[in-house]
């Protein structure tokens, strides 16, 4: 099990609902793309780590720190008794080459250059280390781990690891002598807690109540085709079937995770899910699940 486990970005969430309930851009689709496609990569790398790590070391996914007013994202941190490893996950796939210290994906398109990435990163981290007074090397790697990918005129001596090579360096791994003790623990507690929750640099488009569209969604395929059969959800295209109330509040947390400073009301949720004609249905599963604010007309729920 991971020291520090991984979550869904709140601006991945946040895209995959508007990409469902709305026309995005295509720069705002190709943006959720691109996120979506990086966590999945870096959900396969965790797959692997804990799987095939089972010597003493501490597992962080997904750590986003500041140092000097910089701030910096590790996708896979881990603790060895001797040395810290941290890994930049990426999970291009296509025909890529290197030249000159650039990358570019064939036949001729530039892209950011990951080693330049992690020697930020590696330089920052190693800063943090110092004023947490810790003194542990480093040893950081860029992990391509979509077997899809392959990179021409790879340098013999960069720390790159490729599709083909994953399982085996995480084997050779785990053969490294490690003996962890409370100092360890207490880095790994001092990272965790020093991690940045909510990304300062979402990039999301300019939405309103009013822009989305309404309606309750398959928790499987985003389906707006839904049907209530009696105490279930059923979804016309895959037939996925949900109850009512889990239904009723996957779309309370959607509506907050859009609309924060909306108040959850019975008319908002009746208005939203559109399926479930009967107000009182909807009062209930709130009241059964939530906290009730206010009286009358006023009241709202938390």
């Amino acid at each position: 099990m991971p020291y520090k486990s991984r979550v869904e970005s709140t601006e991945l969430q946040i895209l995959r609902c508007l990409n469902t309930r709305m026309n995005l851009s295509e720069k705002d689709k190709q943006h959720y793309f691109n996120l979506q496609k990086g966590y999945e990569g870096e959900i396969m790398f965790d797959a692997l780590t804990e799987k095939l790590l089972q010597c003493e070391c501490l597992i962080l996914n997904d750590l986003l720190l500041k140092m000097n007013n910089t701030t910096f994202q590790i996708d896979t941190l881990i603790i060895f008794s001797e040395t810290i490893f941290f890994y930049e996950v990426k999970n291009h796939e296509g025909d890529y080459y290197y030249e000159t210290d650039r990358f570019y994906k064939k036949p001729k398109s530039e892209m950011n250059n990951p080693l330049t990435q992690i020697s930020r990163s590696e330089s920052l981290l190693r800063q943090l280390l110092q004023n947490l007074g810790f003194n542990y090397p480093i040893d950081a790697s860029v992990v391509f781990i979509n077997p899809e990918f392959t990179l021409y005129q790879a340098p013999l001596n960069k720390p790159l690891i490729f599709p083909t090579q994953v399982t085996r360096y995480l084997k050779k791994l785990n053969t490294v002598p490690s003996k962890l003790n409370g100092k360890h623990k207490l880095l790994a507690d001092k990272l965790i807690s020093l991690h940045i929750e909510d990304s300062p640099y979402k990039q999301l488009p300019q939405y309103n109540y009013g822009q989305v569209r309404k309606g309750m969604t398959c928790g499987i395929c985003n389906s707006f085709s839904i049907s209530v059969q009696g105490r279930k959800c059923v979804c016309n295209d895959c037939g996925y079937e949900e109850f009512v109330s889990a239904a009723v509040m996957r779309n309370v947390k959607e509506i907050k995770l859009l609309f924060p400073n909306l108040k959850i009301t019975t008319n908002l949720i009746h208005d939203w899910c559109k399926v479930i004609k009967s107000k009182k249905r909807i009062k209930r599963i709130l009241e059964k699940n939530l906290r009730i604010v206010g009286v009358h007309r006023w009241a709202y729920f938390e």
